[in-house]
């Protein structure tokens, strides 16, 4: 007997032996099991990118970092904000790039950053326990984008957010934004290359390879021209702002701005900076959709501006309506907006709100076509002026977090445009003492409903707050005001799902395909 038919008698052996494992442990039946819903299961780890706060030596920075409780998250765990490598800017000069030898100060140690072994003596924020906010500050134009990561117990929820007040100069204003995940597909409608503008696009690059993005600007009638756009390189672990109006000759007041990682993940988020109105961060608009919600303009607003993009191959007429306090309307004069594919429209809406805070809510008029849209939001008069960007945002989902907020000046705004929602708003322990409060509200369908969130009892420093639904879809904004000199500085932030949870199917062992 030759070896060959020795291999493959031990071979008939051991495929009877699994065979007849696989018999003997088969289900009942007919052999198939029936299928079990996936668990939701918290996440193990959570990535944010902060970008580069100001360019101004007068800015002050509060970086805010905050995981709620979470079922199933349990153990130990860790979350930290770590330096970009290098803060570049491809707008300037190359020479202007020679003092960038070393990192600056860093947010809370005022240690500097050591470029040749890429090593921060030390983290510019850093958390170790769920429920309480920690803060850090930084000042300076020097302050570096930072790429945040968290694990175990910190990771479900993770939320950061930089609030940057400009108290005068290019910029004044209140720029707060929440940090973001990484992606690879983001729309800006609402940025601008107008003279009056200076709108750059952050982009921040997590991981160990370098990304290469495009930028694509959308105007009235279509794409703009631009030769610069395409194959913008980020270095690993950097972060690269990119003033939209060199990127094309046309200066257009409404600009619908695309950015799409070609190779590579990133952050992306447009810090807009008006001459007249002041100053605030514009983050990405949720995913196109044939329905869109604007929660959370304020009461005072003085005037409202709605930007809307189809990006597909149809043109998508939409119906306009503002849920307030009482109901929803119909703004006077603006009952629909008819958006052409593949250009950017626009509609001032004035005061629309009319001393009474309203989400804003647009809906297909006919068949359903997709679409991006942000507000821009103004209040004050005159001189003494602040800016704001409300972009479409997703719902609140099973909870969402606004990280930042103080002890006077937060409001929450909660919409319910398709029916009746509960909701549960935790305010969390203060980052330097207090203890939390929980309140329950009701949103009557095609309302919303503005709420001053109850303080936690004994606060010192910032606090969290958390909203979950108990019934009933809802989505949610927080505006933060703090005034200075006359101006009513003032910043508004969505509060879509934080995906603190996803979805583990069940697995099952089937040794059947072993007969097959």
């Amino acid at each position: 007997m030759n070896r060959t038919t020795l291999s493959l008698i031990a071979a008939g052996t051991a495929l009877a032996a699994v065979t007849g494992f696989a018999a003997l442990n088969a289900p009942d039946g007919d052999g198939t099991a029936p299928g079990k819903a996936a668990e939701q299961r918290p996440v193990d780890r959570s990535s944010l990118l902060c970008p580069a706060p100001s360019a101004s030596e007068l800015a002050e920075t509060a970086y805010t970092s905050f995981t709620p409780k979470a079922k199933g998250a349990d153990g130990k765990g860790d979350a930290r904000l770590e330096r970009a490598a290098k803060k570049l800017n491809t707008s300037e000069d190359d020479a202007e790039d020679k003092d960038d030898k070393e990192d600056t100060d860093s947010a809370d140690s005022g240690k500097k950053t050591d470029e040749k072994d890429g090593k921060d003596a030390k983290p510019a924020l850093e958390a170790t326990s769920v429920g309480k906010p920690v803060t850090a500050k930084a000042a300076g134009a020097e302050s570096p984008a930072l790429i945040g990561s968290a694990q175990g117990a910190l990771a479900p929820g993770w939320t950061v957010q930089q609030t940057t007040e400009m108290p005068a100069g290019n910029g004044r204003g209140l720029l707060g934004l929440n940090c973001g995940a990484p992606d690879t597909d983001f729309w800006f409608p609402g940025a601008s290359t107008a003279e009056e503008r200076a709108d750059y696009v952050h982009l921040s690059n997590p991981d160990d390879t370098a990304a290469v993005v495009d930028i694509e600007l959308f105007g009235p009638e279509g794409a703009l021209k631009s030769e610069v756009g395409e194959d913008i390189t980020v270095p690993p672990h950097s972060s690269v702002p990119v003033l939209l109006s060199t990127l094309t000759d046309e200066a257009e007041a409404n600009v619908t701005a695309h950015v799409t990682a070609r190779t590579g993940r990133i952050g992306a988020a447009v810090q807009v900076s008006d001459q007249k109105l002041g100053a605030d961060w514009l983050p990405a608009s949720a995913d196109p959709s044939g329905s869109v919600v604007l929660p959370g303009i304020p009461k005072d607003a003085e005037s409202v501006r709605l930007v809307a993009f189809a990006p597909g191959d149809e043109d998508a007429d939409l119906k306009i309506s503002l849920a307030g306090a009482t109901g929803s309307i119909t703004p006077a004069g603006h009952e629909s907006l008819h958006v052409k594919s593949g250009m950017t429209a626009a509609v001032d809406l004035g005061d629309v709100t009319k001393g009474e805070a309203g989400s804003l809510v647009l809906t297909p008029t006919d068949r359903s076509v997709p679409v991006v849209a942000a507000l821009r939001v103004t209040r004050g008069t005159g001189a003494k002026q602040d800016v704001a960007f409300i972009p479409a945002t997703a719902s609140v989902g099973e909870r969402a977090t606004s990280a930042d907020n103080r002890s006077k000046g937060s409001t929450l705004s909660l919409t319910a445009p398709r029916g009746e929602a509960k909701v549960r708003v935790t305010a969390s322990d203060g980052s330097g003492g207090g203890t939390s409060v929980t309140e329950t509200y009701t949103v009557r369908g095609g309302t919303t409903l503005e709420v001053q969130p109850k303080v936690p009892s004994g606060l010192k420093g910032a606090y969290a707050l958390t909203v979950e639904p108990l019934s009933g879809a809802v989505y949610a904004a927080r505006t933060l005001e703090l005034p200075a000199e006359g101006v009513p500085m003032f910043t508004v932030q969505t509060l879509p799902y934080d995906r603190g949870m996803v979805s583990v199917p069940e697995a099952e062992q089937d040794l059947s395909v072993l007969q097959k």
